[in-house]
């Protein structure tokens, strides 16, 4: 397969708004011994993927930052060491490329695309081997893009330390892309899902994506109540919490005794009171597990449970194309979609792979 002598990608010449993106055109020398280089034809976008740009991020990232996480695409070329990759395979990255098993460390952490190291806004990128996964037959690669960071954080918190099983109950707060993989999840492995939003049209999707119960939280305040007569005054086993400061308390009385609350993020603005907090732990036993994306390992194992369930596909809201990557950022701001947005890199590849 033939690779060309230079390729288009963003960068951030600084933080502040994703208004500044830039494009830029950069050789593309040989490939080291033990890399691959890939054609990426797609992109998805994060909540990270803002902050980034607004410079709220708190992690110093790298001058001229190439953005974004999140990929999938093809490799055209092979480093004289690589045995496991052959050129037309179709991978994702892991989110941090040096993170391949076990609990993130410092080290790991540094390799994060799109934050501590360039990210993956381009048409051409290098890759050390060892983070590649390959890509479920039956997915296109917009849809692999979405796997990386919000597929498999959704995994981690359900298949962590006490996983999912048929019967539990499982409460989603919003629908975005790491609650609805959250949602998906937990309705492959038999579980119940009581999903919330603030739109009754998004809960329409989540409903036909298997959601048992819809809680609009604008239309009722006391939404962790509302669970608490759903689950006959038990509560939840599982709660996917990406609200943060915002929705935290409500979680917690939401969540059963002994129950698991995964946290995520913080897109709910809101203040909670460390006591309040510490004290409602301790009564309910309560796990609060932090989910920092997730290890190689793991991503293998969340495309096993894929293939095996062929009708649980990502959900991708809206595709931009490479071009209209600040219109992708401002749809993402606005907070329309459900599920993952997504920017479609390489022109002439078809929607759908399968």
């Amino acid at each position: 397969m033939s690779v060309p002598p230079a390729a288009r990608e963003y960068f951030l010449p600084k933080p502040g708004s994703y208004d500044k993106l830039t494009l830029q055109t950069k050789k593309l020398g040989k490939v080291r011994p033990t890399e691959v280089l890939v054609k990426v034809h797609a992109v998805s976008l994060q909540y990270r993927d803002l902050i980034v740009a607004s410079g709220d991020y708190p992690v110093r990232v790298p001058d001229n930052l190439v953005p974004c996480s999140d990929m999938a695409g093809e490799i055209v070329d092979v480093g004289e060491d690589v045995k496991a990759w052959k050129v037309g395979d179709r991978v994702c990255a892991n989110f941090a490329t040096d993170h391949v098993y076990g609990d993130p460390t410092p080290d790991t952490q540094n390799t994060a695309l799109g934050g501590q190291a360039q990210g993956v806004l381009t048409e051409y990128r290098a890759f050390p081997s060892h983070c590649l996964v390959s890509i479920p037959s039956h997915l296109s690669y917009e849809e692999a893009s979405t796997l990386p960071c919000a597929g498999l954080t959704a995994y981690n918190a359900l298949h962590g330390p006490k996983p999912v099983k048929a019967g539990d109950y499982v409460l989603t707060i919003g629908t975005g892309g790491v609650s609805i993989f959250g949602l998906q999840f937990a309705v492959a492995a038999g579980a119940v899902v009581i999903a919330t939003s603030s739109s009754d049209a998004k809960l329409s999707t989540a409903s036909k994506l298997g959601a048992k119960h819809l809680i609009n939280y604008n239309k009722t305040a006391d939404w962790d109540q509302e669970v608490m007569k759903i689950t006959g005054g038990r509560g939840v086993d599982h709660v996917i919490e990406v609200g943060g400061p915002g929705t935290l308390p409500k979680s917690m009385t939401s969540a059963r005794i002994g129950g698991s609350l995964h946290l995520i993020g913080f897109v709910a603005r809101g203040t909670t009171d460390a006591g309040t907090l510490m004290g409602n732990s301790i009564r309910k036993a309560l796990m609060l597990r932090a989910i920092l994306v997730g290890s190689k390992a793991q991503f293998v194992d969340m495309t096993r449970l894929l293939s095996a369930n062929p009708d649980t596909r990502p959900m991708v809201d809206k595709v931009f194309a490479f071009e209209e990557a600040k219109d992708a950022y401002a749809y993402l701001s606005s907070q329309p979609h459900v599920g993952k947005v997504v920017i479609k890199v390489s022109k002439g590849v078809p929607g759908t792979y399968a």
